[in-house]
């Protein structure tokens, strides 16, 4: 009688839950709706809402979504913490060495693919649309690079916060939250203010810049050990090229039309979207344990072939196991991975925007100079799949190492052709274009296999943040009007880059197939 009770109490709790949750979601996007009238309006003047006064009804609209998302966090997060995270600690979930991939984890692949190229696209839409917002407000590019500018650093706070949040309250309930958030930013669409415009865009950073750390800890303790390697990579890598892929052209297709207004009310449908593809994403079996439902945690890794156990008090005796979990070792290592981020950002958001324009000076056309760079990428294109194979065939800490140094390569190959001013240009470019591919292919799959479960989701959220806090130094450079000449700056980025090199192939961890829970020993979590 007292189980049953419990049991209706906890399923009770769970409706209560849920309702929550779909009322939470529904309010966001009536208030999203509520903005609609405004851009339909001004249909006749192209779609131009600048300098309109708001009315009242869309300061209501602005109102309900964020009781919306606050009510939705309601439904999502759990209410006993203190009690569920003490009963996480003695729980390990793990996925058999051997188990074959089966239909659960091609689905599960197929829905975070999708999931992450929602993602993406939303950061990527940011360029497509700065020539409409320039015309329309008609101020300055450097004005207008405020508004990337601050989305960049959304992501960087985001990174950090939903690798907390997913730590914490779980992985499944971190990707709904922020998709929820991706819906509310979809009015910035309707926003008739540069300003209202830039605040809209750090807080779509936000919710974007935690989804990819979210994916990779939630993918990396799904997937059986020894197939681990190529889905991350792969996953990744599809995800970031359907993002750019899905921008451009709903870019080339809707902005002719609606103008660079609708690349934000896109976030709408899409974010919707990824609300209902929650459904095919499963909850982290060890968060559904600590919240007492064990029976719909042992269902979900029975589709993914793992087991749900105590954690055995071998894994603290074992002398290899405490040299892997090295506490030391782990915190030299994921500087290691943070310098390496920061370089990539560096790389991504600097010397690769910047090089057009260093090419033009030289006395190249525009169209000359892009021709270059679209040959350089094409070379690199198979980076990913490259990264993927090496990754999971070869060894995850070389392949992480390779890529390194075939971007400090690339970066000395930019370096003397700046300085000399003789050799081939492609070949310098390709070899920083595939660095740089490779790099990002692997590094956030290999810190997530690095870290212990209970930090992983912080670890991968860190590391991600740093590959955008490059990318902001960067931005500001630009923002400033500072950036030094690109002999100078690729002599700069060397630097980082070797250390970060060192540091790797010197501390880091071979992961390869490593079964995930010698991380979670008591010297690993130390």
């Amino acid at each position: 009688m007292r189980r049953a009770t419990l049991m209706h109490g906890s399923t009770l709790s769970d409706r209560q839950a849920i309702w929550a949750f779909v009322l939470g979601c529904l309010a966001v996007t009536a208030g999203v709706a509520f903005h609609l009238p405004m851009f339909l309006m001004a249909r006749s003047m192209g779609y131009r809402l600048a300098d309109m006064p708001m009315d009242g009804t869309m300061t209501f609209g602005m109102v309900l979504i964020v009781a919306g998302v606050v009510v939705a966090a309601y439904g999502l997060l759990p209410r006993n913490l203190a009690a569920q995270r003490a009963a996480a600690q003695t729980i390990t979930v793990s996925a058999p060495e051997d188990a074959p991939i089966g239909k659960a984890h091609w689905m599960l692949m197929v829905v975070l693919v999708i999931a992450l190229t929602i993602d993406v696209m939303k950061p990527a839409s940011l360029g497509f649309t700065v020539p409409g917002m320039i015309a329309e407000y008609g101020v300055p590019k450097a004005t207008v690079s405020l508004v990337p500018f601050f989305a960049l650093m959304g992501t960087v706070v985001g990174s950090v916060l939903w690798g907390v949040i997913a730590d914490i309250y779980g992985r499944k309930a971190s990707i709904l939250l922020s998709a929820v958030m991706f819906v509310g930013t979809s009015i910035c669409g309707a926003m008739p203010s540069l300003a209202w415009n830039i605040g809209m865009c750090f807080m779509m950073g936000a919710a974007a810049g935690g989804m990819l750390p979210v994916t990779y800890a939630l993918l990396a303790e799904m997937m059986p050990s020894r197939h681990r390697g190529w889905s991350l990579v792969l996953v990744g890598g599809l995800g970031a090229a359907g993002g750019y892929l899905a921008a451009s052209g709903l870019s080339a297709l809707l902005q002719p039309i609606f103008g660079w207004r609708i690349l934000w009310l896109a976030n709408l449908p899409t974010g919707l979207a990824l609300i209902a593809l929650g459904a095919f994403i499963p909850e982290s079996a060890r968060f559904l344990i600590a919240r007492g439902r064990v029976a719909e945690a042992e269902r979900v890794m029975r589709r993914f072939g793992a087991t749900v156990h105590a954690t055995p008090a071998v894994l603290s005796s074992d002398p290899a196991v405490e040299e892997r979990g090295d506490a030391r070792r782990f915190g030299v290592g994921l500087a290691g991975l943070s310098v390496a981020a920061l370089t990539w950002g560096l790389v991504n958001f600097g010397i690769l925007l910047w090089l057009p324009g260093d090419l033009a000076a030289k006395g190249f056309s525009i169209g000359a100079a892009s021709g270059l760079l679209a040959q350089s990428s094409l070379i690199a294109f198979p980076a990913v799949f490259i990264g993927a194979l090496l990754y999971s065939r070869w060894s995850t800490k070389g392949s992480l190492v390779v890529m390194i140094l075939v971007l400090v390569i690339g970066l000395a190959g930019v370096f003397r052709l700046e300085v000399t001013g003789s050799g081939g240009i492609v070949l310098p470019v390709a070899l920083l274009i595939v660095g740089s591919n490779g790099l990002l292919a692997v590094l956030l799959p290999y810190a997530s296999e690095s870290a212990p479960l209970r930090i992983r989701g912080r670890a991968i959220g860190w590391v991600a943040a740093c590959t955008k806090g490059g990318g902001l130094l960067a931005q500001t450079l630009s923002i400033l009007a500072l950036v030094p000449a690109m002999s100078v700056v690729t002599a700069s980025v060397v630097a980082p880059a070797v250390i970060a090199l060192v540091m790797i192939a010197w501390f880091g961890r071979e992961t390869r197939s490593i079964d995930l829970r010698l991380l979670d020993a008591p010297a690993a979590m130390a």
